[in-house]
């Protein structure tokens, strides 16, 4: 990952030094002495309200870095998320959203990944790298209904025998992602599509006769890499700043808790993998 902006970080430690502890550098915060986080409360490997989640882990870290207490207000990440939750001035910061979403104003990205092809490890799929394989023809196909591989699959001729599972669901109650796995399992489909940083952590740990293949050989669109940042609302810029510097400081303790999770990492283009342990 490219190294940051040398200017921000001595423009933001002169604003330190001038500051007392919790004050200037996060005036624009509605909360001076927590670290408010707007999360999923159901949507494990990611976030949940028992804590389990890489993102937890990560509010965590910067709790810690921040000295300030960890709260969390729970939404499930569906329609209304933001108008809900950071919107409404209930938490301060949504630890993952994707980079250039129009509805948060978007820190550094702390990570980049990639979508995915999941199949069983003795599959003859297991040596596919791309949706342009024709191995992949007559497959039948898992996919989130709406995702960006839907239209590549649509493309090559992949979408007539594939089987589509909600996008927006209230994981609560639902889990497309864990159903996709479970018919995956069970032989009800070939292969699944799944969005990386969710396969990724859910293969390890409770799918062994699967494997994750990233999707780094995608040249058309649209693209099927993201740079995950922090979320935080239009205006807010010390805070993003504060953000920033974090991610900065942080970022190795970061990639520990997404290899660690099985997050897939990728360049910033997302045409090859990060080394493990290093991020780099």
């Amino acid at each position: 990952m490219p190294a940051w902006d040398k200017a921000l970080g001595v423009g933001l430690a002169l604003l330190l030094s001038q500051a007392g502890p919790g004050s200037a550098q996060t005036s624009d915060l509605v909360s001076q002495n927590a670290f408010r986080v707007c999360a999923d409360p159901a949507n494990y490997p990611v976030s949940d309200d028992q804590e389990r989640g890489y993102e937890n882990r990560i509010a965590e870290l910067f709790a810690e870095a921040l000295d300030r207490e960890l709260q969390y207000e729970w939404y499930p990440m569906a329609t209304g998320f933001i108008r809900n939750t950071l919107a409404a001035n209930r938490c301060d910061v949504v630890i993952g959203y994707a980079q250039g979403h129009e509805m948060v104003q978007n820190t550094n990205h702390y990570f980049t990944s990639v979508y995915t092809l999941v199949v069983p490890q003795e599959s003859e799929l297991s040596e596919v790298e791309a949706l342009t394989d024709e191995a992949l023809k007559g497959a039948r196909i898992g996919v989130v209904a709406g995702s960006p591989p839907a239209t590549h699959m649509a493309r090559n001729g992949l979408i007539g025998d594939a089987k589509s599972y909600s996008l927006m669901v209230d994981r609560r109650y639902e889990s497309p992602v864990v159903d996709i796995l479970d018919d995956l399992e069970a032989g009800e489909i070939d292969a699944a599509v799944m969005w990386g940083p969710i396969a990724g952590p859910l293969v390890k740990a409770d799918y062994p006769d699967l494997t994750v293949i990233p999707l780094l050989n995608e040249a058309a669109s649209p693209r099927l890499f993201f740079r995950i940042t922090m979320g935080v609302r239009r205006g807010e810029d010390v805070w993003k700043r504060e953000l920033n510097s974090q991610i900065r400081r942080n970022q190795d303790r970061i990639n520990e808790i997404l290899e660690e999770a099985g997050v897939p990492l990728v360049n910033d283009m997302g045409t090859e993998m990060l080394a493990a342990e290093t991020g780099q």
